[in-house]
């Protein structure tokens, strides 16, 4: 039987490039000019970027960038499902073997890291849990809030309550969903392991980095873009789906804040205030992430990166191109 963490059993691939960082720091633009010239194929590890739902904010690679490179696992999940780390390794390996099969260079990208570090080290086997167990838990969250719950998590899983804020409720939630629906706490799922798909010593790996000054500053500027390019309305057209607002891609940057602006609780312009300011704050939340689970990953910029990527594959120039 396979479970949600499960993935196949496939050697580790040894060549790839790895590129993590915050929110609006380059990586897609990164990732596609190593695409191109390298003969490789661009691979999503954002999981935002998942959901065909949200195009435009959260800044998917759009018809011109797909058309220059082969992309894969951008927009492919519906943002009625609550996608998970455990199913995007499953998709992610089907595409390595693409990837190995063509001789293209594996370049995944994005800002999710739990989706890297997984991808390197692998995942416990949890799983599929019942949705009823899962309805019930958010039903319980979004009345009783947080703190009751996390009560509950202290008495049933002590060792994962340990691990987590108080107020984070999302992942309340999964700790407690895990025990209700297995009899077991995370941990011994979590000791169980499933193996990486890539080798991280052969894999060349970098955090993008950039001051923050002109880092928020892409943020401001990068959003304005969304909402000129038709943001508001992506945002109108999911809310009239009447999805459950504890979905993931309901609660993508920007997604309540522009629902409250129109439902006419906030001004248009303070939401979009708001949700550059939850952009920006969730940034400094990635670096603290990046820092502290991927300590053996090099920072560098963008360009500096490119270099030394292009440097370390020259051998796939030339590649045969995936369409």
């Amino acid at each position: 039987m396979r479970h949600e963490g499960d993935h196949p059993q496939k050697a580790k691939v040894a060549r790839a490039v790895l590129i993590a960082g915050p929110t609006a720091s380059g990586k897609s633009a990164l990732a596609l000019d190593v695409a191109e010239r390298l003969g490789g194929i661009v691979i999503n590890a954002d999981a935002m970027q998942v959901y065909r739902d949200l195009r435009i904010l959260t800044a998917r690679p759009g018809a011109e960038e797909e058309a220059r490179v082969p992309h894969r696992l951008f927009g492919h999940v519906d943002a009625a499902e609550s996608y998970s780390v455990g199913r995007w390794l499953r998709d992610v390996a089907p595409v390595l073997e693409e990837a190995a099969r063509c001789g293209a260079l594996p370049i995944v990208v994005g800002g999710t890291g739990l989706y890297l570090k997984a991808l390197t080290e692998g995942l416990a086997a949890i799983p599929p849990i019942p949705p009823s167990t899962r309805e019930a838990l958010r039903a319980r969250l979004a009345h009783q809030g947080a703190g009751a719950l996390y009560a509950e998590l202290t008495l049933r899983d002590p060792e994962a309550a340990a691990r987590l804020p108080p107020g984070d409720g999302v992942r309340i939630v999964r700790a407690l969903e895990v025990i209700e629906a297995t009899g077991q706490p995370l941990a011994v799922w979590h000791r169980a392991g499933m193996p990486a798909l890539i080798d991280a010593q052969n894999a060349l790996k970098v955090v993008l980095s950039l001051e923050r000054g002109a880092l928020h500053q892409r943020i401001n500027v990068r959003f304005d873009a969304m909402m000129a390019n038709g943001a508001l309305q992506e945002v109108q057209a999911l809310h009239a789906r009447g999805l459950d607002p504890l979905l993931p891609a309901m609660k993508a940057h920007g997604v309540p804040r522009l629902i409250a602006a129109l439902e006419g609780q906030i001004p248009l312009p303070e939401a979009v205030d708001a949700a550059k300011r939850d952009t920006r704050r969730y940034t400094k939340r990635q670096l603290t992430w990046f820092r502290n689970q991927l300590p053996d990953w090099p920072w560098s910029a963008a360009a500096e990166a490119e270099r030394a990527i292009v440097k370390t594959f020259a051998s796939f120039r030339g590649a045969p191109r995936l369409t």
